[in-house]
């Protein structure tokens, strides 16, 4: 699949988000049953970890054939796409204190079901923003 075919990064991007997911379940689940520490916050501390590498294989592998808008202004570029990650962050926190703390679902199914719906949020969004076109179009 070419890298430059908007299939080859949605799938790259899939599995991108799939292995920040298991960053972000990791460290979730960690804090969560090893520290004790409440889910928001746990949640909280697994989806920024879960940005931090995102972000870095979203620029090395996902979009590196994408004409990159803020490539020559790395700090914008990482801020918008922090900015992306954040909204998607709390996106996230209201979906999980909905589905735990009115739906009483369980923490784990909760963690996956949000975690599918921000993953398409945080694909559009930085698609749009920042990874536009082809290099050399």
């Amino acid at each position: 699949m070419p890298r430059s075919s908007l299939l080859g990064q949605i799938v790259r991007y899939l599995v991108t988000g799939g292995l920040a997911f298991v960053v972000d379940f990791g460290l979730f689940a960690l804090c969560l049953y090893k520290f004790g520490w409440h889910y928001l916050l746990a949640n909280f501390v697994g989806l920024v970890a879960g940005l931090a590498f995102n972000y870095a294989l979203s620029i090395t592998w996902v979009f590196s054939e994408c004409k990159r808008v803020l490539e020559n202004k790395k700090t914008a570029e990482f801020g918008i796409f922090a900015v992306v990650g954040f909204a998607g962050v709390g996106i996230n926190q209201l979906l999980m204190f909905l589905m735990v703390g009115r739906l009483e679902w369980n923490e784990m199914i909760s963690k996956m079901v949000a975690a599918i719906l921000v993953l398409m949020w945080n694909f559009g969004a930085r698609k749009l923003m920042l990874f536009r076109g082809r290099k050399n179009a």
